[in-house]
């Protein structure tokens, strides 16, 4: 008899072992069920949040008028517009090879013969999608107005690459009006605290390359330029 209970004894002791184990290992599964809750949630939260505020940023861009958009125009502490005499600079050069311009960036020059056409033509380009140099100069020569942001500081992310994108959104296919980055591995840098470049080819009669720089991106500056130079004045209006 007092075998028996012994063993019995070993028993309940041995049940109650494995049911304390139990609880642990339920408790620990829970805690790292509870961690990785807690880390999902977190990291969609670090998603999500910014996702959300750029969503409503651009919506509330797209509600406001492009004159609205940036800075003022004195705030955008833009240079006076240079003009540059442009004429006799259509000649096609062989697609591929790199063109050195006088201006950086270029409004007007030299350029290769496969012009931008159809989904290729947006109004806003970034560094990864951007086209050669020589075929944005060839859209300059169809009536295209081209915003070129300084890549090294207006980058994604930034209030000011936010504006550009902002402002180029304004504008549809037909404007003949397009946004896009420039680096100094592309040419020359922009003068020293300017950011935005807005150039323009005129023509056919009078040809001049136009450009104006400003520290910053300004709606206002930017309808004022594509008011006063519009896409038939260029030296082949109406192309793509």
């Amino acid at each position: 008899m007092a075998k028996k209970n012994e063993r019995d004894n070993r028993r309940a002791i041995a049940e109650q072992m494995r049911k304390e184990q139990q609880r642990k290992e339920r408790r620990r599964s829970l805690l790292i069920l509870g961690g990785c809750v807690v880390l999902v949630v977190g990291l969609l939260t670090a998603a999500l949040v910014p996702y959300i505020k750029n969503q409503r940023a651009e919506s509330k861009a797209a509600g406001t008028p492009i004159s609205d958009l940036g800075v003022s125009t004195t705030a955008a502490k833009c240079e006076p517009v240079k003009k540059v005499d442009a004429s006799g600079n259509g000649t096609h050069i062989t697609i591929g090879k790199a063109i050195k311009y006088a201006q950086s960036p270029p409004s007007y020059g030299p350029h290769w013969a496969n012009f931008l056409q159809g989904s290729e033509i947006r109004n806003f380009y970034t560094t990864q999608d951007r086209p050669e140099i020589e075929r944005m100069v060839h859209s300059l020569e169809h009536g295209h107005t081209i915003l070129w942001y300084d890549a090294e500081t207006v980058k994604p992310g930034t209030k000011d690459y936010k504006l550009v994108k902002a402002i180029s959104a304004k504008f549809d296919a037909d404007a003949y009006f397009m946004a896009a980055p420039w680096s100094t591995s592309d040419g020359g840098a922009f003068p020293a605290g300017e950011h935005i470049a807005l150039t323009h080819w005129t023509g056919p009669q009078k040809q001049l390359g136009v450009t104006q720089f400003c520290a910053a991106p300004s709606g206002a500056v930017v309808k004022k330029f594509t008011d006063t130079y519009q896409p038939d004045n260029a030296p082949e209006p109406g192309a793509a």
